[in-house]
């Protein structure tokens, strides 16, 4: 089944009946995943269609710029996962002033009811809609009973820690380096996506070539260190994108006195890629080790010699050595 994107209201087909949800959704964790889930569930009783509603861009971004906030997926990603829970369709509301202006009973009788003819809505108990984020969970209440439709509220369940599953979380947890911890909350692993840059070459001389992503890629980037994970590659033509093993290092390469953090993933045992200037991914599956400045450059090989197998081991591949730099493809 193919979930239906609906890129503003004008996009919503006529007449339709559904139950609905909404919510920022940045990383479509384990909470998300159970208001949705619910949902689905009590769509599929009453035989209707199944509708996420999701903001772009993140209302903080908008309200406090300052705050830097960094989405933890792409509005693609986010997109991508919605999809995955088996939604029919999500409608992602540009998160304007023409928006946010809007009190809880016009953003219900404008969204809900007039273009999504809400039968049932489905949310979290702590949710906040409208003009200052005014309405909560008795709000909707109220204008369900005025509006016609019955509202259900998921309560929150607790991780095995006590603690509430949250994108907060995951960016605390991401900004450890913790991104198997981070993994857990999100239901999958992390994920961050950038376009290959050409850097100073230096992996290359020394038997391990990467493809660098800078600090502007789009996701929260872990805390420096090296980890085990996935360089994700769409190839054109290709039924599925193409997972290749990785060693990603994050950080300003201390070693060489590095002053600019980048993400540097050296697929093992491979020098025929050529990435530059193409669009991937990178997946996140365990931190290996902080990252430090060696005493000498042999060091540091041996170093990576061992990053290598163990990445290797963590990922269940082949353990491959360092790659000839004469055998580097890429220009």
């Amino acid at each position: 089944m193919v979930m239906h994107v609906w890129r503003g209201l004008r996009e919503v087909p006529e007449a339709l009946h559904t139950a609905v949800t909404m919510g920022n959704y940045d990383g479509v964790h384990r909470g998300h995943q159970q208001v949705i889930a619910t949902c689905i569930e009590q769509a599929r009783e009453l035989d209707l269609p199944a509708v996420a509603i999701t903001f772009y861009p993140h209302p903080v971004q908008v309200h406090a710029p300052e705050a830097d906030l960094k989405l933890i997926t792409t509005l693609e990603d986010r997109l991508d996962a919605l999809a995955g829970r088996g939604l029919d369709a999500t409608l992602v509301l540009n998160y304007n002033e023409a928006l946010y202006r809007m009190t809880p009973r016009e953003f219900v009788r404008d969204v809900f009811v007039n273009h999504l003819g809400a039968q049932i809505v489905v949310v979290g108990e702590d949710v906040k809609f409208g003009a200052g984020n005014s309405g909560d969970i008795n709000t909707m209440r109220e204008l369900g009973a005025e509006f016609g439709f019955d509202v259900t509220m998921v309560r929150d369940i607790l991780s095995e820690q006590g603690r509430r599953w949250s994108s907060s979380w995951i960016r605390e947890l991401l900004a450890n380096g913790e991104v198997a911890e981070a993994a857990h909350v999100l239901g999958r692993p992390h994920r961050i996506r950038g376009i290959v840059q050409h850097g100073h070459k230096r992996g290359r001389e020394l038997g391990f070539p990467t493809a660098n992503l800078d600090d502007s890629c789009d996701g929260v980037i872990p805390a420096d260190g090296v980890y085990a994970g996935w360089l994700i590659e769409k190839v054109e033509g290709a039924p599925a994108d193409v997972f290749l093993p990785a060693a990603i290092s994050v950080g300003t390469n201390p070693q060489f006195d590095g002053e600019h953090r980048t993400v540097e993933a050296h697929v093992l045992g491979r020098a025929d890629l050529n990435l530059y200037g193409e669009e991937v991914s990178i997946t996140f599956i365990e931190r290996l080790r902080g990252m430090q400045k060696f005493d000498t450059v042999d060091d540091l090989l041996a170093q990576m010699d061992d990053d290598i197998r163990t990445a290797a081991a963590i990922l269940g591949v082949a353990v491959s050595g360092r790659v000839d730099p004469r055998a580097v493809t890429a220009r």
